[in-house]
């Protein structure tokens, strides 16, 4: 079982306010054949805390907190990929704001590894929306998240859009991230 390198909670240290217009968006790429490992690169300016979940042949797991310090990369799952589909979130800790998605799992805000998507709440979790990964049943897979001032995507997908990645050099946005929407006048 893959575990997080550092022991913090989801907040972090010094968690920054959620600042207005911030947007955060990832990037998908498949990884060089070589390495065979679901990797994740935190390409923005910022900390960043990572939540994972997968599907293998004992069930849903989720796991995390894995933190990542800026511009740098980590492996979050050892060894060939046994599925097509992955599903992560992930928090800014400096700047604020979030990569989440549609697909609800059960997180914690400390170190976690929880059997089950079922009942969050009632089992005393939290119901987190993690965005999902398609790996096209690739071997392994990188995910790089990025700041949407950093991204030069080849092609746009609206928000949640499932992602069917080209050949293992595709690049594709996440989805749009939850953000407050202005209030009519």
């Amino acid at each position: 079982m893959p575990r997080p390198l550092t022991r913090t909670d989801r907040r972090g240290r010094g968690t920054a306010p959620l600042l207005g217009g911030l947007t955060l968006a990832a990037v998908l790429t498949a990884a060089v054949p070589a390495a065979a490992d679901f990797r994740l690169c935190n390409n923005t300016g910022s900390r960043v805390g990572i939540a994972i979940g997968y599907k293998d042949s004992d069930g849903w797991t989720t796991e995390g907190w894995w933190n990542l310090s800026s511009r740098s990369c980590d492996t979050l799952l050892k060894g060939a990929l046994v599925a097509r589909f992955y599903y992560v979130y992930a928090v800014d800790y400096d700047r604020g704001g979030e990569w989440s998605g549609k697909a609800f799992m059960c997180t914690r805000d400390k170190e976690f590894t929880i059997r089950g998507i079922e009942d969050c709440l009632a089992r005393g979790f939290e119901k987190t929306g993690f965005f999902e990964v398609d790996t096209g049943e690739q071997r392994s897979w990188t995910v790089q998240l990025t700041e949407s001032t950093e991204q030069t995507p080849q092609r746009s997908l609206p928000p949640f859009t499932p992602l069917v990645p080209s050949p293992p050099e595709s690049v594709a946005p996440a989805p749009a991230p939850v953000q407050p929407r202005p209030q009519p006048r």
